[in-house]
This record gives C-alpha cells, sequence and structure tokens, in this order.
C-alpha cells in the first residue's frame, strides 16, 4: 500500500520578461510581457512507507517545487497529492507535524543562540511531551555525535556540524517522513560519510519514509536503490539504480595491458579511445560485443599482461539522460 501519492501534479509559474535599458522599463509600466513556465507538468508516483527515493534532475528541472508541494508550502494548479492520509496543503496544519525538512542551503535554527537552545524551542514548536523529547534528543545526539557543540551558537558551528544539527533538529517531533534537499552540499568527505550512516540508521530504525534530491550521486548510490528523474517538469524515469544502469549504459570501457603488440585489430563495436606503449583503452558497445571476445582477438596480436573493465559511473549515465534530452 502507498504511503505517498501523487497523480497528475501540475504547477505553472508567471515569468515577467523585459529587455533591458530604460525605455523598455517605462514600457513594463503599461504592460507587462511574461511566459509560462511549466515548473512541475503531469508527474505521478507512489512511495511505499520505509522507503527512502532519490529525486534527482538538473537545475530548474522542478525538483524543489515537488517538494514544496509535498511539503504543503505550495498549491499545486491541478493534480493529488495524498501523504500518510493527508492533503498536505489543505491539511497543512496537522500534516506538518508528521513530516522534517532539511534544505542544504537554508536552516531552521537560530543563527545567535547556542543549538541546544534552539532544539528546546523546537520543542516548544512541535508541542513536544518532555519525555519524547528527552528520549529522542538522547538518541539523535549519540548517533549524530553532537555532544562537544551543543552549547555553541549556530553561527561558529562548521557547515558539517551545522547540517548534522539540522537533520537532528528535522527529526526532534519523530516525524514520519523526512525530506531532505542536497543534505551534504559542501560537507567534506568525512562529514558526507556520517550524514550518510545517520540517515540509513534512522530510516531501518524508525522506519521513516525519505525523499532525498541531491547532485552528488554518492548520495543517491550509498542511500537508496530507487531514484526518480524529471527534467523540464516532466517524469523520465522511475525505477532502480541498477534498471537505470542497464537502460541508459550500452557501453563499457576496456584497458587492455599488453607485450609486443603486432599491430591493432580492428574489431566491429569497437573504439580506440587511447593508446600508448604498453597499454590501450577502448570503448565497447555491449548490446553487439563482448569483453571476452575482444581479449580473444587481441590475444591473437599481442601478449595480454592484465585487462581492466569499467563500466559506467552514474553520474556518466545522469549526465548522457540529460544531455539526450537537451537538459
Amino acid at each position: 500500500m502507498s504511503f505517498i501519492t501523487v497523480k497528475n501534479l501540475n504547477k505553472t509559474f508567471k515569468v515577467y520578461e523585459r529587455n533591458s535599458g530604460l525605455k523598455e522599463a517605462f514600457k513594463t509600466l503599461i504592460k507587462r510581457k511574461y511566459k509560462l513556465v511549466h515548473a512541475v507538468d503531469d508527474i505521478s508516483f507512489d512511495i511505499k512507507k520505509g522507503e527512502i527515493v532519490g529525486y534527482i534532475g538538473p537545475n530548474g528541472a522542478g525538483k524543489s517545487t515537488t517538494i514544496k508541494m509535498l511539503c504543503g508550502i505550495l498549491k499545486p494548479d491541478s493534480g493529488e497529492i495524498t501523504i500518510a492520509g493527508f492533503n498536505p496543503f489543505k491539511d497543512r496544519v496537522k500534516y506538518v507535524k508528521n513530516i522534517g525538512v532539511v534544505f542544504g542551503q537554508k536552516s531552521q535554527l537560530w543563527w545567535d543562540i547556542p543549538v541546544m537552545d534552539s532544539f528546546d524551542l523546537l520543542k516548544d514548536i512541535y508541542k513536544i511531551s518532555d519525555e519524547d523529547y528527552k528520549k529522542n534528543l538522547k538518541e539523535l545526539i549519540e548517533l549524530l555525535q553532537l555532544e562537544k557543540f551543543l552549547h555553541t551558537p549556530v553561527r561558529q558551528l562548521s557547515l558539517g556540524e551545522r547540517m548534522r544539527c539540522e537533520i537532528c533538529a528535522s527529526l526532534l517531533h519523530n516525524p514520519k517522513i523526512l525530506f531532505l534537499d542536497e543534505p551534504t552540499i559542501g560537507l567534506d568527505a568525512v562529514s558526507k560519510v556520517r550524514v550518510r550512516k545517520f540517515i540509513k540508521e534512522i530510516n531501518k530504525k524508525r522506519k521513516v519514509t525519505i525523499i532525498l534530491t541531491s547532485h552528488d550521486m554518492q548520495d543517491i548510490e550509498s542511500l537508496t536503490n530507487r531514484l526518480i528523474v524529471i527534467g523540464h517538469g516532466k517524469k523520465l524515469y522511475d525505477g532502480t539504480l541498477s534498471g537505470i544502469k542497464h537502460k541508459f549504459s550500452r557501453t563499457k570501457k576496456l584497458e587492455i595491458l599488453y607485450n609486443n603488440l603486432i599491430k591493432t585489430p580492428e574489431v566491429e563495436n569497437v573504439t580506440i579511445l587511447k593508446k600508448e606503449k604498453d597499454k590501450i583503452l577502448l570503448e565497447v558497445d555491449m548490446s553487439n560485443q563482448t569483453i571476452s571476445n575482444i581479449v580473444k582477438v587481441y590475444s591473437d596480436y599481442c601478449e595480454i599482461k592484465d585487462i581492466n573493465v569499467y563500466n559506467k559511473t552514474i553520474d556518466e549515465i545522469i549526465y548522457e539522460l540529460y544531455k539526450g534530452l537537451n537538459l
């Protein structure tokens, strides 16, 4: 049974335009020109309870607009959203008690006061009982390792420390759904690993349903196996990571290290990318060729010392998907 249901969701914005110059500025006083931008165009999907879903797309694809509608901040022009039995916009007061939101570039903490004071204020805002607050706070502090800077003003924290506090703040009221918008943006490698590990643990422990938007494909690969890709407001793909790799990655790179290459053989559906004295890098169309066949052909022309096969990374696959659609 679906925990989150989105049907035929649409959102259009009016974007006003004018040419540069004083004359054009005066013209807009009489008549303003605008164009319609379809930020979200007939998108539908279902998400099960406890699922982690990567929701990705290039800048301007409609990710943030979708998330804002799922959070109840924006009202859709048309379509339906049902999350945990609520309509996010119509039932917003009751609904927001069930969600946690982390925007990587915006803070929900008070800048000039200690972190702990922000947590206490959020306790009152969400009307969390003393018992639940103490229990949740203790667990989150331990998991996120926040002890050292609980009494430090937010403005004095590093970005990694602040993001861990932001995630803690979003989970204090024990929400059923967590929206993570670029949660590791700007973080160093150590902080990224720590945040990813925590997200996995909290999902496993509390069965929190998580929607993750990120331009960092390592976030997506390490946290979820389901991917929803959008572009120009439309859904381009909804499925597993392995599925998108199979569907959009027909080529592999093959590196052959050799001795005494007599001559370079011509092999069908194989492109030479780079050739050096003792090795060659090939691109292989796997839909019409096999690695074993290429190795067999080359073994007739040289002594093969070693081979390395490189699959396309998810970054490369997503890039080609965007490029093919002029995104």
